[in-house]
């Protein structure tokens, strides 16, 4: 069984030259489950990505890499979801989608899922 921090990326993306890909490299680097989504339907590494949650999902954090106008139709499914965190990474700040996650007992983070797993404050 995985002993890491099961997180969906959401947002992922096919090109290695995006941060949400680096992120789901550098999860599986550390150990952690990944279930990723995205726009277009792949792989990187052993990880799917899929164009929506699939039903079912459990896991312990949502890393959010869609800007704050993007999340509007994800933001009842992240809830749903009832991850331990949420973190919006770089360019995808909002305030307003932060106040309901903590208002559901959900913490809310601004901060870059890469510093904290090379950090090791993941």
């Amino acid at each position: 069984m995985p002993t890491g921090k099961r997180t969906l990326v959401l947002g992922a993306s096919l090109k290695e030259e995006r941060y949400s890909n680096k992120a789901i490299r550098d999860l599986r680097k550390y150990g952690h489950p990944v279930v990723a989504v995205g726009l277009r339907e792949g792989e990187v590494l052993d990880v799917p990505i899929v164009k929506d949650i699939p039903p079912g999902t459990a896991v312990d954090t949502v890393t959010v890499y869609l800007n704050a106008h993007n999340q509007e139709p994800w933001e009842a499914r992240i809830l749903a979801l009832k991850p331990k965190r949420v973190i919006f990474n770089p360019g995808a700040e909002n305030p307003e989608l932060a106040r309901k996650v903590e208002a559901a007992g959900i913490e809310a983070m601004e901060a870059c899922t890469l510093v904290l797993l090379h950090t090791g404050q993941f």
